[in-house]
């Protein structure tokens, strides 16, 4: 008896790293101390010894149920994508610059090609986001998880100067909010999706008109990175005085996150086109429209506020910066929470 023999290739991990090295170069970044199959991810502190208080921001988060639609549909190579995105997001919520990301990767059995294009989908995002892939482990656990099936999670750092720390504080009635445009579901609420659409090949590789492409392909588009098109925003010399991550629990978890005590955000429905796939999964799940925008992100993956003063300056930087915003409310005084009308 040995290792191979209870269900773990070591062989087969040596070959994962070798077949990820090319994509992992590709997210270097000149603070990167350490060369991949270390024990640690080395990053050095320089880039940010000009700050006045440089302080760090993480985020750690996974790719959820979602996973199954890539194991159904055999595609790979952007539930990483997700990933990274879970994380940065955050951290890009908080006004920080993402540095670094770290990945982790369970499977039942380990083959090399598949967690190659698993790390490559991370590496896609991590250059997306300007972070570098540091480090990360791949844990076969045979017995554990099916041979065919994964999970795969994530941990970025990221840094900003403490004086422009996105909290909130100074959200201030009549403060303009602004919606940026997501690119589908992402990565949350796909236990529901699942229990609406039927998950099987057939299902997920019809074509639908009003969607432009087949079912699965459009569940199966990767979390948008929102990191850049907030830099721009900040680089435009706006100030953002609050800005939500629309994931899990939709509008109305998420967007009282960035609100204090006082201030409440006043949302139109109809101030922006809902994505067709929304609308599918309502119809056909006949979900209740509370329900939905309790769940999903509705079409909207970042919410910020902004002055009214700045906000024409916000939009045209955002719109500059390849993204589709919208004006979909506004902050007015009451006890902190959300309208949606």
């Amino acid at each position: 008896m040995d290792y191979k023999n209870a269900g773990v290739d070591i062989e087969a991990g040596y070959e994962s790293v070798r077949l990820m090295k090319e994509h992992v170069a590709k997210t270097m970044r000149p603070e990167v101390l350490s060369d991949i199959g270390g024990f640690s991810g080395a990053f050095s502190a320089a880039a940010f010894k000009g700050m006045e208080k440089p302080t760090l921001v993480s985020g750690t988060d996974g790719v959820g149920t979602k996973l199954k639609l890539a194991f159904l549909m055999d595609k790979h190579d952007t539930v990483g994508i997700d990933c990274v995105a879970m994380c940065v997001n955050d951290i890009a919520c908080a006004g920080g610059e993402p540095l670094f990301f770290l990945d982790y990767i369970a499977c039942g059995k380990n083959f090399p090609e598949k967690i190659a294009l698993i790390v490559k989908g991370v590496a896609d995002g991590c250059l997306q986001a300007g972070a570098a892939l540091i480090g990360g482990e791949t844990a076969e656990m045979p017995g554990f998880y099916p041979e065919d099936e994964y999970d795969l999670a994530g941990f970025a750092v990221g840094v900003v100067d403490e004086p422009k720390l996105i909290t909130g504080k100074d959200i201030a009635p009549n403060d303009v909010l602004i919606g940026i445009a997501s690119s589908g579901v992402h990565s949350n609420g796909f236990s529901l999706v699942r229990s609406v659409f039927k998950m099987d090949r057939k299902t997920l590789d019809t074509n639908h008109d009003d969607l432009g492409s087949t079912l699965g392909e459009t569940l199966i588009t990767p979390t948008k990175i929102y990191v850049k098109a907030l830099k721009a925003v900040k680089d435009a010399g706006v100030t953002i005085k609050g800005c939500s991550h629309i994931t899990g629990g939709g509008f109305y978890e998420n967007v009282p996150r960035m609100l204090h005590e006082g201030v409440r955000a006043d949302i139109r429905k109809d101030s922006y086109d809902i994505p067709p796939i929304f609308k599918m999964l309502q119809r056909e799940g006949n979900i209740d429209e509370h329900v939905m925008y309790n769940t999903f992100n509705m079409g909207i993956g970042m919410v910020l506020a902004v002055s009214e003063a700045e906000a024409d300056a916000a939009i045209t930087a955002l719109t500059a910066a390849g993204e589709r915003v919208d004006v979909i409310g506004k902050v007015r005084a009451g006890e902190k929470g959300i309208d949606l009308r």
